[in-house]
């Protein structure tokens, strides 16, 4: 072998050396290793496996020109390309040749392209072996059979052994296809026979027959016999020609040359649609691009106004908070003023003492008070924060639904980027390609411009994430300050996924027997509190509903659920898959929370109900102090 040979190639070369090898092996090279029953890769003399069956070989040079591996050079992937494609030629060259082969032999049996043939085309073998048993004849089944032929190389799709009323009649019916390989097939099937002198006519002639098979190709006379070969022939069937065949077939083609034709003068009707369509959507994007550089100014305008107006709001509750940090200073002064004023004096009763006693528990009521009023206040400019955020968030909305004529837009350029995708199809044509370049073009601009709406869209999600956390933030302060103070009323702190032990040791309790049941269901509602906590269990599943969305809902499924609903009826139930639902929504998965409550209503209580209720709380205590 030459240097050249030898020397590997880069990727961009490995077809144009898969080509030249390609040559060479027509021309005749390797031809020695490739022609037989056995073949050998010519480029591959140490390999352990040197034998090879035709389809074997085709599978192996392929897997090597296809293979990832790094030992394999770039050269003898580009070999085992053109030996792919070579093989790949000479297997279609090979059907052709068997298909003209197969057929000459009807004319030296004084038969001619009119002639009658089984469609699809089939053949008939008869004298299979069965034998008697009871009172039915059986034999073996078809897929025998079928492997039988394939090992021989007749390749038929399907084997139909014929039963009658005593049996299995010794005959079957072998299909092969409805195309032209087929019908190589079905010749080469019947020559082979022919050969063995296991034809037709040696069937009908034959006194004694012994265990050979005989075997033909369905015709006219089979078609038409009253036999049970006929009648299966008559239901799975027709009779046509090789010409009536090659007729059939030029017809189809001709359709499809029309429909083709027919589509690509569609296809050039719908491309001058499509550039008036383009038109009208440049002018469309040049308009929502002015509209969005208004609304942006409009935006940006409204947000430092709404900004200033909170600021302005926070500066002046400030001043009144440290307006009212130096009148309880300055009272509280006097107040140690007049104690020590009293104490120095000689003589005063217990009238006076208890007076200056509760003088001073007013005054450190109040101090409370104010402290609560300044936590109020920065309560209220957070609820004013959060005001302008909501005011900021539905002029957002409102910007988002401006900007659906960009999500249109963007449907349109889809539809344009595949209506050039089929005219680049349409051929190399010089009109249809100057008008591809310019609808190329102004689908670059407007991607660019679309691309500006993202970036804006992206710096609008970036706002709402933060105005998001600042309510957050206000309502875990909002949480603290009711459970530091521990209102009862409507709105309050729940401990969301805490199972309600009280109640469930009530409903477990009845269960236990003996005088230690208080025992057994404390203890049997410890061990459901673990449950409940436990990482490795997880009692949910999750559906799609009628609209798409899904969800998670209890696994009704579950042994352990299952089992308590059994041992401790529904209640139990309810009360323990109610928790895991609290827990399972909760932000921190399956851990126990603290939240807003609405207890009247049953439900998360909104920030705006609880401040308005902690509000509520500091006006009724201020009330009582003043009276």
């Amino acid at each position: 072998m030459s240097s050249e040979e030898e020397t590997d190639i880069s990727e961009s070369e490995m077809e144009e050396c898969a080509d030249k090898w390609y040559q060479k092996l027509k021309e005749g090279y390797g031809r020695e290793k490739i022609s037989g029953e056995v073949n050998q890769c010519p480029f591959c003399p140490g390999q352990k496996k040197q034998a090879y069956s035709f389809n074997d070989l085709v599978q192996h040079s392929s897997g090597v020109s296809k293979g990832g591996s790094q030992r394999r050079k770039l050269n003898d992937k580009a070999k085992h390309l053109g030996l792919t494609n070579y093989l790949k030629n000479k297997d279609s060259l090979q059907v052709s040749d068997e298909m003209e082969t197969e057929l000459q032999p009807t004319n030296d049996h004084g038969n001619d392209v009119d002639e009658k043939y089984a469609f699809p085309w089939m053949g008939i073998v008869a004298n299979l072996p069965v034998q008697l048993n009871g009172r039915r004849y059986v034999g073996k089944s078809g897929s025998w059979l079928r492997n039988d032929l394939t090992k021989k190389g007749f390749n038929p799709l399907r084997v139909h052994p014929l039963w009658n009323y005593r049996g299995h009649s010794g005959k079957a019916v072998v299909e092969f296809g409805n195309d032209w390989k087929g019908f190589a097939n079905a010749i080469k099937f019947q020559n082979s026979y022919e050969s063995q002198h296991q034809g037709k006519k040696d069937y009908l002639v034959s006194q004694y027959k012994g265990d050979k098979l005989y075997g033909w190709v369905a015709k006219a006379d089979d078609y038409n016999s009253s036999d049970i070969i006929g009648d299966y022939l008559r239901k799975n069937g027709d009779l046509k020609s090789i010409s009536e065949v090659e007729a059939e077939e030029k017809r189809k083609a001709d359709s499809l040359v029309s429909s083709l034709a027919n589509t690509i003068e569609a296809k050039r009707q719908s491309l001058k649609e499509i550039e008036s369509k383009c038109n009208e959507t440049s002018m469309c994007l040049s308009n929502v691009m002015n509209q969005r550089d208004a609304m942006i100014k409009k935006y940006n305008e409204d947000f430092q106004r709404m900004e200033k107006n909170a600021r302005d709001q926070l500066e002046k509750m400030l001043k009144n908070q440290e307006t009212s940090k130096l009148y309880i200073e300055a009272r509280r002064k006097e107040l140690e003023l007049r104690e020590k004023e009293l104490m120095e004096r000689e003589a005063f009763n217990d009238n006076q003492r208890q007076d200056l006693h509760l003088l001073k528990q007013m005054n450190e009521r109040a101090a409370e008070e104010q402290k609560r009023y300044d936590e109020s206040v920065l309560t209220l400019a957070e609820e004013q924060k959060v005001k302008a955020k909501e005011t900021l968030r539905q002029k957002n909305m409102e910007f988002q639904k401006k900007l659906d004529l960009k999500q249109a837009l963007e449907l349109e350029i889809e539809r344009l980027t595949g209506a050039k995708n089929v005219t680049e199809q349409m051929g190399d044509d010089q009109e249809v390609r100057k008008k591809l370049d310019e609808i190329e073009e102004s689908l670059i601009e407007k991607k660019e411009e679309l691309e500006d709406l993202e970036a804006l869209n992206q710096a609008l999600v970036v706002k709402e994430q933060q105005a998001n956390v600042e309510l957050t933030d206000a309502r875990k302060e909002l949480i603290d300050l009711i459970k530091k103070h521990s209102f009862r009323a409507s709105i309050g702190v729940k401990r969301m996924g805490e199972l309600d032990s009280t109640r469930f040791r009530e409903i477990t309790k009845s269960k236990f027997l003996g005088t230690d049941a208080n025992l057994k269901a404390t203890q049997f509602c410890s061990m459901w509190e673990h449950h409940l906590v436990d990482p490795n269990w997880h009692p949910f599943k999750d559906v799609t509903r009628e609209n798409g969305s899904k969800e998670t809902i209890i696994d009704d499924n579950d042994e352990r659920l299952n089992r308590l609903k059994h041992e401790f009826g529904q209640a139990a139930y309810d009360l323990v898959t109610a928790t895991l639902m609290e827990m399972n929504e909760g932000p921190s998965g399956r851990c126990i929370t603290t939240e807003l409550w609405n207890y009247k209503l049953g439900r998360k209580a909104t920030l705006n109900e609880g401040i308005t209720f902690a509000l509520q709380k500091l006006k009724t205590s201020k009330g009582k102090k003043q009276h």
